[in-house]
């Protein structure tokens, strides 16, 4: 048996790597997009950009990462906009995941004192400042420990981008066992690699949100 693992080492790493990828790359490009919709959803008039936030953030939260993915990969094309495996994956988890992630930053931001936002008024900030200056630094700080929890969730939720032939950590496994078919072996070794990974992390994001939660109390509401 260790030789098989000896001999699958390679590929299973080599697919962890690419998992390791898409989960960075999906996590940077959603956080953006993710803050961009939250900015647009805490708008005091409910404009275009209120509305388009909140519908594209509703429609995504209500439809399965999965069907996302196949309707990305598989429907776009029909319309004549094609994309790689590759592509289509980390479009895929970054716009179901920066729904989600609005849904924090906007809970954060809200979460910021009125007080602060009155004072940097007084002071004769603009909007924008204020929100760069003052709201964002503390909402960053009330936010770190469940966007923490998502990136972990992202990581194990890139499993699914196997089913549009992308060689990551799952689809390397899954052709190993189709040729040797040592399904126990394999996927057993695989939950390893996931729980190795993922446990450390929980457990580093939770020491984080130990750290944070003396001088910036969490909103219930954001506890994972």
């Amino acid at each position: 048996m260790f030789e098989d693992i000896r001999a699958w080492t390679p590929d299973l790493l080599d697919g962890l790597r690419l998992t390791v990828t898409l989960t960075i790359v999906s996590m940077a490009l959603a956080m953006v997009l993710g803050l961009i919709l939250a900015l647009g959803r805490i708008r005091p008039r409910r404009g275009v950009a209120y509305w388009a936030s909140t519908i594209f953030v509703e429609l995504i939260r209500g439809s399965p990462l999965l069907l996302q993915l196949f309707y990305i990969y598989y429907v776009f094309p029909f319309i004549g906009i094609r994309m790689t495996p590759i592509a289509a994956g980390v479009l895929g988890l970054t716009i179901n995941y920066s729904a989600y992630l609005s849904e924090v930053f906007r809970a954060g931001i809200i979460a910021v004192d009125k007080g602060q936002w009155e004072a940097a008024d007084a002071i004769g900030l603009r909007p924008w400042l204020i929100m760069r200056l003052v709201v964002l630094p503390q909402a960053i700080r009330i936010v770190v420990p469940p966007v923490g929890n998502y990136f972990v969730s992202l990581f194990k939720d890139t499993a699914l981008v196997s089913t549009i032939s992308i060689g990551e950590l799952i689809f390397r496994g899954q052709l190993i066992a189709a040729d040797t078919f040592k399904y126990l072996e394999v996927y057993t070794i695989i939950f390893v690699i996931y729980v190795a990974i993922s446990l450390p992390a929980s457990l580093g994001v939770k020491a984080i949100e130990r750290r944070l939660q003396s001088s910036a109390p969490m909103p219930r509401a954001l506890r994972g």
